[in-house]
């Protein structure tokens, strides 16, 4: 089986230093990659900047910005079979990238734009053996706003979770994995170790490998 994933943040940068991003340490992504490797499946993973060592196995692609990991998933994606798209891609970035350092201001405003919606471009040329995992990071309404998501990314599968799986440690969430048929899976409490294991396991329910 050959398996996509996408890990860690994004950074869009202001000027030649600052940049937007977010707390995502690519934990998540890095584990699942880990499980994949030890079913004997070919893992490829595509991260944003963490100080996490890919296993050694894997084929690593490093990115920075939305654009970047845009550009890395939908080359890879048209070989493979399973895409787990866990980072956390900024969903904005700046207008204008500035050169230099901008100086300190009383004031100052920073228009923003859209980032591109990664899983809606994978969806345009997604084939019907493709299998694609998302991830829904919610603060609230989970079920709802994952729910959404998942048809309107014609994903096989969400994972919803909330913002306690933040950082390195091996943290608990109130997970829900959300599949194409509207059936549910509530975990109270998991960890990011165990959550990775459930992941990888039912990939063997979408194939018969």
């Amino acid at each position: 089986m050959k398996v996509l994933i996408s890990a860690g943040p994004t950074r869009e940068y202001i000027d030649s230093v600052r940049f937007i991003s977010n707390p995502s340490t690519g934990k998540m992504g890095y584990l699942i990659a880990e499980e994949c490797i030890k079913k004997g499946y070919s893992v490829t993973l595509v991260s944003g900047p963490t100080h996490l060592k890919p296993p050694a196995e894997v084929k690593f692609i490093g990115t920075e910005t939305a654009e970047d990991m845009k550009k890395s998933i939908l080359k890879n994606f048209k070989n493979a079979d399973v895409l787990i798209m866990c980072a956390a891609v900024s969903d904005w970035r700046p207008v204008r990238r500035y050169a230099g350092k901008i100086k300190r201001k009383k004031t100052w405003s920073l228009n923003l734009m859209p980032n591109p919606d990664i899983l809606k471009e994978v969806n345009k040329i997604k084939r019907h053996n493709q299998i694609v995992i998302g991830f829904a990071l919610e603060t609230s309404d989970i079920l709802k706003n994952a729910v959404k998501k998942l048809k309107e990314k014609n994903l096989d599968l969400i994972v919803a979770d909330t913002p306690e799986f933040f950082g390195d440690a091996d943290k608990t969430s109130r997970v829900y994995f959300i599949y194409r048929d509207s059936s549910t899976e509530e975990f109270k409490e998991i960890t990011k170790s165990r959550l990775a294991r459930k992941v990888v396991t039912i990939l063997r329910n979408f194939k018969n490998w």
